[in-house]
């Protein structure tokens, strides 16, 4: 909907980045880390502008071209060129991958003499949000030449952008998306390559499914799949018979004596690479070995495991924090004849469906041919080649591993008692908050002890997407559950955080030893423009302010934090963090008046104007005026002890 088709945006008359045949300018580029004072939240900030001499479309013009890929947007209204442009961003910034990056925001510019909007569009991934500007801004200029665009093609291309950085893992998202969800503040340590969830002593970190709380030990030993086999066997739960060799000569005579069919594993290994199942005879079987040797890592020696083969399908079965979560079925990758499309064309189709995207969200990965599956049709006497009969289901693999193109099914509702308790049962012998246990069997809703189920091995770092989000079946919400084993809210992964506009050295101190008064055995971060402090303790402070902020932050025996963000550091870098438990402004700017956003609910705002004090507390206001010679500070001391 289109309210007003005047655009009020004053033409800039010197070009920055447009293009000679460009409409609109955009420049000015600046991303925040967190909240800023355009956004309350991490963002791409720019200006928007149409260029001098220029003569924008009708809003509608642009509207009709954008609502052919986001119809949704029709329903909205729109004032300017710049509006339009701001939430066709936003929603471009979600992928098609359902990413939470729905925040934005838009205003003019002050300066009269070259007014122009300001955008600021939320952003996980500086490098992929400016990729959607700009191809946002190439679609707009498309328009304005009447010409198309490659529309999926570039969202493929931002896709696999944002699934290149850190945060697009599929566990790594959804862990992520989750916690902002909760209220749990997170975000990534460089240096370390780790996610942090909480502040300071609060705190926990890791990636994906691991943490710094799980023994690295045991996370070690569930990759030895040999030893923790033999553990598992001694304590008496259900694993196949089979031995670890080095050749395929030994492979041979192990197979033999316990029989065909036999799968064929590394010992070494992850994500059913070099896994073979279902082996039935010599040449198989040396198939299988070559391939296992394949996906030994360089620095591992040769160890391969063959194992008796159990008859039933697979499953991967998720313990969390020492209880059963979530169960799933695994299908390999397969298709369905329709009587004249080979198998390679019918693979083309598959992997063009909207559920095979391969993003951190999507349900399914694209259907991977390798020599594997050519050996698995080739057993079938079938090829790529092959012209499938109408409604016949042809599986192309033996192994149902997902990242090859396998299918998810939630088997959560179908668990036998007996089965969770086995399960319950082995997660007790590791200290690990995640658990996946893959195992074989006819159902999960039959007992262990009736036969016919085995665990083939154990998980240290489990994905969740296939419990998250399915092929077939409900979802279960894994991420929710993994967070809850560290806080039952998001209030339990923060400490008490006392912001201000501005503090001296001097004040920042007095303030400490207040607080240590009542709480000597705190540990206090304290940071302001001129310094950082561990209590009393003078710390290094970064040029890069936000950086000492993230140190203090990142400390894990930190009680409380009290930091300083005037107008230059907020317009400079924005909050490393969000929700304070005390705001206290001294004369603040307007651009400082952002911090008053960012009380936390039972939060404490303590504003002075001049010689009037306004108090904010648990949804009452008090307004007083300071009495001669008294000090600014006694206020807000007070104050602070109220939310200790």
């Amino acid at each position: 909907m289109i309210q007003d088709n005047r655009d009020e945006t004053i033409r800039i008359k010197t070009r920055i980045n447009a293009r000679k045949t460009d409409v609109f300018d955009i420049f000015n580029f600046k991303h925040y880390i967190g909240a800023n004072p355009y956004l309350n939240a991490g963002a791409l900030v720019f200006d928007f502008a149409i260029a001098d001499g220029c003569e924008a479309l009708p809003l509608k013009d642009y509207l009709r071209e954008v609502c052919r890929y986001f119809p949704n947007l029709d329903n909205e209204t729109y004032e300017s060129h710049a509006d339009l442009f701001a939430r066709t961003a936003s929603e471009m910034g979600k992928l098609e991958m359902d990413l939470h990056l729905d925040k934005w925001s838009i205003k003019p510019d002050s300066q009269k003499s070259t007014q122009k909007y300001r955008i600021a569009i939320q952003s996980l991934h500086e490098r992929t949000t400016r990729g959607v500007i700009y191809f946002v801004w190439d679609w707009f200029e498309a328009i304005n030449q009447d010409e198309n665009i490659v529309f999926d093609e570039q969202l493929t291309i931002l896709q696999n952008r944002f699934r290149e950085s850190v945060y697009g893992g599929p566990t790594v998202y959804a862990l992520w998306r989750t916690a902002e969800k909760k209220g749990i503040p997170t975000f990534y340590l460089w240096e370390e390559g780790l996610t942090q969830y909480g502040f300071g002593k609060k705190q926990i970190r890791g990636i994906a499914t691991t943490f710094d709380c799980d023994s690295h030990l045991d996370s070690d030993f569930t990759t030895r799949k040999d030893d923790c086999k033999a553990f598992l066997k001694s304590l008496g739960f259900p694993v196949p018979e089979g031995d670890i060799v080095k050749s395929d000569r030994e492979a041979l005579a192990v197979a033999r004596e316990i029989g065909y069919p036999v799968a064929i594993k590394p010992v070494v290994g992850h994500k059913g690479i070099g896994v073979t199942a279902d082996v039935r005879s010599a040449r198989e079987l040396e198939l299988a070995c070559d391939r296992a040797i394949e996906a030994i890592p360089e620095n591992q020696s040769t160890r391969i495991i063959v194992e008796k083969s159990i008859k039933g399908s697979d499953f991967r079965l998720l313990c969390v924090n020492g209880r059963f979560v979530a169960a799933t079925e695994r299908r390999p990758a397969s298709v369905v004849g329709d009587g004249y499309l080979t198998i390679d064309e019918l693979i083309r189709e598959e992997n063009r469906k909207p559920a095979r995207r391969d993003t951190p969200t999507s349900a399914m990965s694209k259907i991977q041919c390798d020599e594997a599956m050519e050996l698995y049709l080739d057993e079938q006497g079938l090829s790529l080649d092959s012209v499938i009969e109408k409604g016949k289901t042809i599986y192309l693999r033996k192994v149902a591993n997902l990242s090859a193109g396998g299918v998810s099914i939630d088997a959560t509702s179908t668990m036998h008692p007996d089965n969770i308790v086995l399960v319950q049962d082995i997660d007790q012998y590791f200290r690990l908050t995640c658990l996946g246990i893959d195992v074989i069997a006819e159902s999960l809703d039959k007992s262990w002890k009736e036969g016919n189920f085995a665990i083939l091995e154990i998980n240290a770092a489990p994905g969740i997407l296939m419990h998250l989000n399915p092929t077939v079946g409900d979802s279960v919400d894994v991420p929710s559950h993994i967070l809850n084993a560290f806080f039952e809210s998001g209030n339990d992964a923060r400490i008490p955080i006392v912001t201000f506009n501005k503090i001296s050295v001097g004040d920042l101190k007095e303030t400490i030893d207040h607080i240590l008064s009542q709480y000597p055995d705190w540990v206090i971060g304290a940071v302001c423009r001129d310094g950082v402090f561990i209590n009393r303790s003078e710390k290094i402070l970064s040029p890069d302010y936000n950086k000492s902020v993230q140190s203090l932050l990142r400390n894990p025996n930190l009680d409380l934090l009290i930091a300083e963000y005037d107008e230059e550091i907020l317009e400079a870098e924005g909050m490393f963090f969000s929700g304070s438990n005390m705001v206290i402004l001294d004369n603040p700017s307007d651009t400082e008046m952002m911090l008053a956003r960012d009380i936390l609910d039972d939060s404490t705002l303590v504003i002075r104007k001049a010689d009037n004090i306004t108090i904010h507390r648990k949804g009452l206001i008090e307004d007083y005026s300071l009495d001669r010679d008294e000090l600014f500070t006694r206020v807000y001391l007070k104050e602070i002890g109220t939310i200790l």
